[in-house]
C-alpha cells in the first residue's frame, strides 16, 4: 500500500464528504479511491469512514487521523515548496470562482498577463454569481463581495467597489427621473436582483449625510446574474443599482444614465477567500497577489489602503 497516497486519498473524501467527488478530484477510479481507504483501515486496524447507501461520515477514530494527516500533509506540502521554490515556477492545475461581471469585465482580460507571467499554471475559471463550497467543490480561490459569513476561511480583501444608480434614456422618458429616493417604490419600477442561492430579492440602499433609505423591490423583472441584470438595465425595464466599474462604458456612451447621485450606497469590499489549508499553495499565493493588483485599478479603495 502506497500509505501516503491513500493518506491523501482519506483526507479528500473526508473534505468532500463522498468517495464519488474525491475520486474526481484525485483524478483516480473510484475503485482504487475504495480500495486505498479499506488498505489504510486495514493497515491501522480501524474504521476511519462509515458508510450507508445515502450518507458518509467519518468515524470518532477517523476524525482523530484526519487532523494529524491534514497537519502532516500540509507540512509536506511546505516542505516540496521550500525545496522548488527557488528552482521551478509555479505549476499547475488552479480552480478560481468568480461572479460573471467581475469575470468578462476585469480578470478575463487581464489574463493574458497572467498567461505570460506563470505559463505553466493552467486556470480553470469558474463565471457564476451562486456561492460554491470551496471544499468539496475542489476550488482553490473565489472572488466574492459582501459580508462573509465562514469564518474558518482565509479571506483577503483586495478593494472596495462603488456603486451607481442608473436607467436607460428610454426609461426615464417614460417614467419621469427621480429627484429622491423615497419616489421609486411609489411611481417607478426597480430592476431587482435576486439571489441565486436563496431566491431573496435585494433591496436598494441609499445614504445621504445622517439618513438612510431603503427601497423595497416593486418590480416585473429580477434576476440573479450581474451580466444579466445589465443587459435589463441597458434594455429599460427599470432603476437598478450595480457597480460603477461595471457601467461606466454606457454612462459615457449615454445607453445609461445615472440617477439620485446626490445618494449614495455604501462601498462594496472584494475578497479572495480561500482554505486555511492552502495557503502555502504556490500557485495559489502568486495568483492572489497578481489578482490584487488588478482589481486595485477598479476599486474606489485600492488594496493597499484597505485595513482587515
Amino acid at each position: 500500500m502506497d500509505q501516503l497516497l491513500a493518506m491523501r486519498t482519506f483526507v479528500r473524501v473526508a473534505d468532500a464528504g463522498s468517495f464519488a467527488k474525491a475520486a474526481d478530484l484525485l483524478n483516480l477510479p473510484r475503485s482504487t479511491v475504495s480500495k486505498l481507504i479499506a488498505d489504510l483501515e486495514s493497515h491501522l486496524d480501524t474504521k476511519l469512514i462509515q458508510r450507508t447507501t445515502r450518507s458518509l461520515t467519518v468515524t470518532p477514530d477517523g476524525a482523530a487521523y484526519y487532523e494529524r494527516a491534514r497537519h502532516l500533509l500540509d507540512d509536506l506540502l511546505a516542505m516540496d515548496l521550500a525545496a522548488r521554490r527557488t528552482k521551478a515556477q509555479p505549476q499547475g492545475k488552479l480552480r478560481v470562482d468568480i461572479g460573471s461581471s467581475l469575470a468578462n469585465l476585469v480578470l478575463i482580460p487581464a489574463l493574458p498577463d497572467f498567461r505570460e507571467l506563470y505559463p505553466d499554471i493552467e486556470l480553470y475559471l469558474g463565471v457564476s454569481d451562486r456561492p460554491v463550497d470551496l471544499v468539496s467543490g475542489g476550488v482553490d480561490c473565489v472572488i466574492r463581495g459582501g459580508k462573509l459569513n465562514d469564518s474558518t476561511l482565509i479571506a483577503r480583501r483586495i478593494c472596495e467597489l462603488d456603486y451607481v444608480t442608473c436607467a436607460s434614456p428610454a426609461y426615464l422618458a417614460r417614467h419621469g427621473l427621480p429627484s429622491n429616493p423615497s419616489q421609486l417604490e411609489a411611481h417607478h419600477h426597480i430592476l431587482s436582483y435576486f439571489s441565486a442561492l436563496s431566491g431573496r430579492v435585494f433591496p436598494l440602499h441609499f445614504g445621504r449625510g445622517g439618513e438612510s433609505i431603503e427601497v423595497a423591490a416593486r418590480t416585473g423583472a429580477a434576476v440573479n446574474e450581474s451580466t444579466a441584470h445589465m443587459s435589463a438595465l441597458l434594455t429599460g425595464l427599470g432603476i437598478g443599482q450595480t457597480f460603477r466599474f461595471a457601467a461606466k462604458p454606457h454612462l459615457e456612451a449615454g445607453t445609461l444614465v445615472s440617477v439620485l447621485d446626490d445618494w449614495r450606497r455604501d462601498h462594496h469590499p472584494l475578497y479572495v477567500v480561500y482554505p486555511p489549508n492552502r495557503h502555502l499553495n504556490a500557485k495559489l499565493r502568486v495568483f492572489v497577489e497578481w489578482v490584487a493588483t488588478v482589481f486595485t485599478r477598479i476599486g474606489v479603495k485600492a488594496a493597499n489602503d484597505l485595513q482587515g
